[in-house]
């Protein structure tokens, strides 16, 4: 069963005709072992028009090219990429504080209290089940995975789940802590990853690994039984772990994502806001413990935590390796192309005149980093995936640290597959394991 974002990308694929048509004839052609021998055919000419005019449209139709205006062709003001900008350390003390002023990040208090709530051994890990209580919300689940019977302390890996248009799971979406699984996230992992917990894939390598439940998914998700009944749409919190419930739920949630923010902008916050404050608190936790070695830590993860990647990355230094998966393009790919493929945590107001996308992630620089991009991914532009490339290459040539950032481009659509998790996993090693 695929999941709801990519059943709404398919019916999109479907409906935008000069894309579906001119890869059908694609690869058609390619199999005939002449990829020319259709180029002047009646259908190629059609598609060939379609495409061109496709491209010249916009989802915000004719107020496309005015809002793209108003941000193309200018190097953003806090760009490290201005040729006035020569001080690597001066472009931070700027730059930074103007993203943290931005994102409105909310003061949720110190380190909470952690709660085992159980530990044991599975597949020669040792995994506990941790829970917190932030200062709103219920508690926050995670789950520590580490090698058993470790004697010294590791490099630490905070690990990030995906969004996945299903926010009723959430750690149990990269993780495996025993042989049952729920048939969902069975689905979920042979879809996006191969098959593969790959959070207990890195941990076997030699890390300790925290994955935690993100705003608001599954531990933290919004509850029925919280809101006003003129918004449950007729659900309720019972049977939650029925596939038909879990369905109709992460429709709902879905369908929330405006309301939640429009409320998160009311408060004075924003969505990627609280998601740093949240994830900081979870690598605060990561870096308090004794089997830990907190000078070596790293993050990564697909899509949604692909996104949280970026922030994260980009703003806290004790991140010392950043892989990014699935998630790496521009603010023009948002504004002219992809906005729509997207939720709404991914939105910072006014930043895109101060930072490019990317730059939010360059501001790590020099500390290492890993993008990896695939070419069919239906939630960017190739185009913009590449410019976002281009981009973060400028950003560590101008700080002379080209050999610490890498991207990759893998074929297929959207996912973090096994050939993908061994180059980031060979990533973290190369940079952690010093």
């Amino acid at each position: 069963m695929k999941n709801s974002r990519r059943k709404f990308l398919k019916y999109a694929g479907m409906v935008g005709l000069g894309i579906t048509g001119s890869r059908l004839t694609q690869g058609f052609a390619s199999t005939s072992g002449s990829p020319s021998f259709f180029s002047d055919s009646p259908i190629s000419l059609i598609n060939k028009t379609m495409k061109e005019k496709e491209e010249n449209l916009s989802i915000i139709g004719q107020y496309g090219p005015w809002a793209s205006s108003l941000t193309e062709n200018k190097i953003p003001s806090l760009s490290f990429r201005r040729k006035e900008s020569t001080d690597l350390q001066k472009w931070k003390n700027e730059a930074l504080p103007r993203l943290k002023e931005r994102l409105a990040i909310p003061d949720i208090g110190g380190m909470p209290e952690v709660i085992l709530k159980k530990q044991y051994i599975y597949d020669g890990l040792q995994i506990e089940e941790l829970s917190w209580q932030l200062p709103y919300g219920r508690p926050t689940n995670a789950i520590l995975l580490k090698p058993a019977n470790t004697k010294v302390p590791l490099p630490g890996i905070l690990a990030f789940h995906d969004h996945g248009g299903n926010k009723y799971f959430g750690t149990r979406k990269i993780t495996q802590t025993g042989d049952e699984q729920h048939p969902l996230m069975v689905e979920h992992q042979k879809s996006y990853y191969s098959g593969r917990a790959w959070a207990n894939e890195i941990s076997k390598r030699g890390y300790v690994v925290l994955v935690s439940d993100a705003f608001p998914f599954a531990s933290r998700r919004v509850m029925m039984q919280d809101i006003p009944e003129n918004l449950r749409e007729g659900l309720n919190d019972d049977n939650p772990e029925n596939q038909k419930n879990i369905e109709a739920y992460n429709k709902w949630a879905g369908n929330h994502e405006h309301i939640m923010a429009k409320s998160l902008f009311s408060a004075g916050t924003t969505w990627p806001g609280v998601f740093f404050a949240e994830d900081r608190i979870a690598l605060d936790i990561l870096c308090s413990r004794k089997d830990v070695d907190k000078e070596r830590i790293g993050c990564g993860g697909l899509s949604g935590g692909g996104m949280r990647t970026v922030f994260m990355g980009g703003l806290d230094p004790r991140i010392k390796c950043a892989v990014c998966v699935g998630f790496m393009t521009t603010w023009k790919d948002f504004i002219l192309n992809k906005s729509f493929t997207h939720t709404w945590m991914t939105y910072v107001p006014v930043l895109p005149n101060e930072l490019d996308f990317p730059e939010i992630l360059g501001l790590r620089v020099p500390l290492p980093t890993l993008v990896l991009n695939d070419i069919d991914d239906d939630l960017y532009t190739m185009a913009e995936m590449n410019a976002a490339d281009k981009i973060l290459n400028e950003v560590y040539q101008k700080a002379n640290a080209a050999d610490r950032y890498k991207c990759s481009f893998y074929p297929g659509e959207h996912k973090f597959d096994s050939d993908m998790q061994t180059e980031g996993f060979n990533w973290f090693d190369k940079w952690l394991k010093k």
